[in-house]
């Protein structure tokens, strides 16, 4: 059974810098793609970055591109996002993903068979 569990939200004032984990249990990080999402109240969930087999490739929406890093430590089977210059338009709940479906893009919430429950980031101005 796959358990993803994600850590590292919080508070922050904006311009400043958090890192997300997930770790998985009953999946090897490293030979699946893996992906983060985000939703903030009243939205629809929103694909923000994924990483592809073995870290070969990355992927990023562009509301994050240039400030989000997506990475992973294949020892710890662990998944990263550096989120850094984060804004007020940041504040949601985030989800590690995985299990990718190939019939969907990276972005889509279906594309993912498992998810974790999610951390709440929240940026303040």
């Amino acid at each position: 059974q796959v358990h993803l569990v994600e850590s590292g939200g919080g508070s922050v004032q904006a311009g400043g810098s958090l890192r997300l984990s997930c770790g998985a249990s009953g999946y090897a990080i490293g030979t699946n793609p893996m992906a983060w999402f985000r939703q903030g109240a009243g939205k629809e969930r929103e694909g923000i970055a994924a990483v592809g087999t073995n870290g070969r490739s990355t992927w990023y929406a562009d509301s994050v591109k240039g400030r989000f890093t997506i990475s992973q430590d294949n020892a710890e089977n662990l998944v990263f996002l550096q989120m850094n210059s984060l804004s007020p338009e940041d504040t949601a709940t985030y989800y590690c993903a995985s299990g990718r479906r190939g019939a969907y893009a990276w972005s889509e919430a279906n594309a993912y068979s498992y998810w974790g429950k999610g951390t709440q980031v929240t940026v303040s101005s």
